[in-house]
């Protein structure tokens, strides 16, 4: 076992051991700190969150938001690792889905949907709150390194209730698999605010050009399956998330397939972008995110005034979520 692995084991054991009020303060205390440190995920953060407030914010409510982005996501890690302890009556009384009932009717009806997420709020109890009401449900996940993360991120969400297929190094393609599960009335919860890859398709998003996954739209064309949009957020002691659609899909006859996926993007791209900015401080994008944006991003004159205030101090490095 590695120290990247044995960290994520460790994690999972001692958050799940403390007190959820001290797990809390503990989080807030490094994500404060990892805001004063100015590293490179939280000036990506910045940069990502000044193109979804505009320029009109003023630096100082940014800053603010920034700490408070931070503090989301350090909630996310807690509440995740401390998942696996909770019971059933806890994981449905800890998240609300405005618009479930458009769900529950796609599986009563066997017709399976598709549900784009943003990489915000707390999607893996998302999906522990779809497992806990009964319904089958699959997704993808990105196959992360070192092997035994990724083995026990899988082990993790399989034990939550998830179906997990590996993006890569399946059995079967992916897409393929998806497309049979959809045919049994599965929900297919896919997260699809970033791809930077050059399979991605670009979109306008925030006013700037971006890539996102074509596999959300793909599927719902392929399948016939209703296309949903999720926002997602904090709100008190609860997660929550809202439905948006279905989205209309492009008629069959009416365009190539390529063009018809773009427009169904583009679709998804405008409604995660409405739903971001409702809730600008629960995205948890500490990625490059714009195809205008450099490789390494360059400290803004409040990151540099931080890093001073806090000389020979360390913290917690902002990570990427799996």
């Amino acid at each position: 076992m590695n120290l990247v692995e044995f960290g994520y084991a460790a994690a999972w054991r001692l958050v799940r051991m403390l007190p959820a009020p001290v797990a809390a303060g503990l989080s807030r205390a490094g994500a404060d700190r990892a805001h004063r440190r100015g590293g490179r995920g939280t000036v990506r953060l910045r940069a990502n969150l000044r193109r979804v407030v505009g320029p009109a914010m003023p630096e100082a409510e940014l800053d603010e938001l920034v700490r408070d982005g931070l503090r989301s996501y350090a909630r996310y890690w807690v509440e995740m690792f401390r998942l696996p302890s909770l019971s059933r009556e806890a994981v449905l009384a800890g998240f609300r889905l405005d618009g479930e009932e458009l769900l529950a009717a796609d599986v009563a009806a066997g017709r399976g949907a598709v549900v784009a997420l943003p990489h915000a709020g707390n999607w893996d109890l998302a999906g522990a709150w779809v497992a806990a009401k009964g319904w089958p449900m699959t997704t993808v996940m990105e196959r992360l390194k070192p092997e035994g993360v990724f083995e026990r991120f899988v082990a993790f969400r399989q034990g939550i209730g998830m179906g997990i297929i590996p993006l890569t190094g399946g059995q079967k393609p992916p897409f393929g698999v998806l497309e049979e599960k959809i045919g049994q009335g599965h929900v297919v919860p896919l997260l699809a605010d970033r791809d930077m890859s050059a399979r991605g398709v670009e979109v306008d998003f925030f006013d700037g050009r971006t890539r996102m996954p074509a596999g959300p739209a793909l599927l719902a064309l392929r399948t016939g399956a209703p296309l949903y949009v999720a926002s997602m957020w904090f709100e008190d002691g609860i997660a929550r998330a809202a439905l948006d659609g279905p989205l209309e899909i492009p008629d069959p006859d009416g365009a190539p397939l390529d063009q018809r996926v773009r427009a169904l993007t583009q679709q998804v791209a405008d409604r995660l972008a409405a739903g971001i900015a409702r809730h600008p401080r629960d995205w948890h994008m500490l990625q490059r995110m714009w195809l205008d944006q450099p490789a390494r991003p360059a400290p803004t004159a409040t990151d540099a005034s931080s890093a001073a205030s806090r000389r020979g101090g360390s913290g917690p490095a902002a990570t990427t979520t799996p």
